[in-house]
């Protein structure tokens, strides 16, 4: 069983992108539910990233599984039954300065795989990760710009917030359990940052919040990412009432109520498939 990533800084690429070894620096407990942890060591010192919503999928070898040695995600894929991949998490990158690599968790007690490492996680542990990936940035050329999301998305929402150009309208708007779950958020921008607290996901109260703000005028460019049945109305009302076009909108379900990642995961192609059709239904 691989228990010690370095043994191996792997360079052979897995679906594109680059697999890497991380070393814990630090960890900071931001709030109740959310864990800061700064990844560092050689194989980061040349990581980048480009997009503002950039991620990393982070792996974790199964126990009990006896993976060949030197470790490669790659090979065991290709190799191994289905049953026996390691586990991955995506997760966003919300920082890289200095060679090191910062990514936010939410968790909530024993819940999940990446979570619990998060919380349990010390300087000195390790972690490997593929990446990065990422697609969305604030354009220089919308009217204004408008990011909606949970506190999944909230490391997402931040890092992007700081990517708006000065002086652009920015609107944010970020559902999280309680006032303890909030962060301090800063932009370039002229930011109007809306808290709402709400223990568990509800689309059409979220959407009334949204119906009930005072947004600048014109279409923004909108980043609206969380849980998958809240993304998927506040998406139909982005396209239909904002008018908002597919190229200006980066709308994802990160995970879904009442279901775990992997269940999650296995729905998303139908998920993705269903926001087509609500497109299609409202004509846009």
């Amino acid at each position: 069983m691989v228990q010690n990533p370095s043994q191996r800084s792997a360079e052979r690429p897995t679906g594109g992108r680059r697999q890497r070894r991380g070393v814990v620096q630090r960890v900071e407990r931001l709030t109740p539910e959310m864990v800061r942890v700064v990844l560092g060591g050689e194989d980061l010192a040349d990581f980048a990233v480009e997009q503002a919503d950039s991620y990393v999928k982070l792996v974790f070898p199964l126990a009990g599984v006896d993976y060949p040695e030197p470790f490669d995600v790659a090979a065991v894929r290709a190799e191994r039954p289905r049953q026996e991949w390691p586990a991955q998490r995506t997760y966003t990158v919300r920082a890289v300065a200095d060679g090191e690599v910062t990514v936010d968790f939410v968790v909530h007690g024993d819940e999940g795989i990446a979570g619990p490492w998060a919380a349990a996680a010390r300087p000195g542990d390790e972690v490997w990760m593929l990446g990065p990936g990422g697609a969305y940035t604030p354009s220089a050329d919308a009217p204004w710009h408008l990011l909606v999301g949970d506190a999944s998305a909230l490391p997402a929402i931040s890092a992007s917030l700081e990517r708006v150009p000065a002086g652009a309208s920015a609107v944010a708007v970020v559902e999280v359990r309680s006032a303890a779950e909030e962060l301090p958020l800063s932009s370039p921008g002229d930011l109007r940052l809306h808290w709402v607290h709400r223990a568990a996901p509800d689309p059409e109260a979220f959407l009334d919040v949204l119906r009930s703000l005072d947004l600048p005028p014109g279409a923004p460019h909108a980043f609206v990412h969380g849980e998958a049945d809240t993304v998927r109305a506040v998406r139909r009302w982005v396209r239909t009432d904002l008018g908002v076009p597919r190229e200006l909108l980066s709308a994802s379900g990160y995970w879904r109520r009442g279901r775990t990642e992997d269940g999650w995961r296995s729905e998303k192609r139908d998920w993705v498939a269903a926001t087509e059709t609500d497109d299609q239904s409202a004509g846009v």
